[in-house]
């Protein structure tokens, strides 16, 4: 009876990946090492996994999982509305509408900067998330945009100039 006690022993196995400094222990590398060398090797051209010898299961890998391409993005209304409402700001603040209530145009192209500005914002920050619609017709609004701008400024630094009075 002793002696079985004896053989009755337990082992303790430490399977930290990393050690106290922060590197990899070395079992784990060579674990590592031992996992790409079982891994399938790609078949050579030509080859299937019905004619090759060895055919392993397909397994997808992690690579080609994210590579799935990804839903169309399909045109959201609101979104349209958004620019749209940014757009119709801008252009009010640059003199393009007038004011319901006195009838005359307002430039106040500090707020017309703002406004592109935010534009441009909404673009960068939505770059690769939105249909191809949406992404046309926010070029085309931030385009136009800038142009008016730049026109009117450079009409109002001009009238500044000469008159030391910005045209309304």
């Amino acid at each position: 009876m002793a002696d079985k006690k004896q053989e009755d022993t337990f082992r303790v196995v430490d399977r930290r990946l990393f050690t106290s400094e922060g590197d990899l222990r070395p079992e784990v590398v060579e674990e590592q090492r031992r996992e790409e060398s079982k891994a399938p090797k790609p078949l050579p051209m030509g080859k299937t996994e019905k004619n090759s010898v060895a055919a392993t299961p397909a397994v997808p890998a992690p690579e080609k999982a994210a590579e799935e391409p990804k839903p169309a993005i399909r045109p959201d209304k609101n979104f349209q509305l958004l620019v749209d409402l940014l757009a119709r700001n801008a252009a009010a603040l640059m003199g393009g509408i007038p004011d319901p209530g006195t009838g005359q145009a307002y430039l106040d192209l500090e707020g017309a900067r703002e406004m592109i500005d935010m534009l441009d914002t909404l673009r960068e920050k939505t770059k690769g998330n939105l249909a191809p619609e949406e992404t046309g017709l926010l070029a085309e609004v931030l385009g136009s945009l800038k142009l008016s701008y730049m026109e009117i400024s450079k009409a109002a630094a001009k009238a500044m100039r000469e008159g030391g009075k910005a045209p309304r």
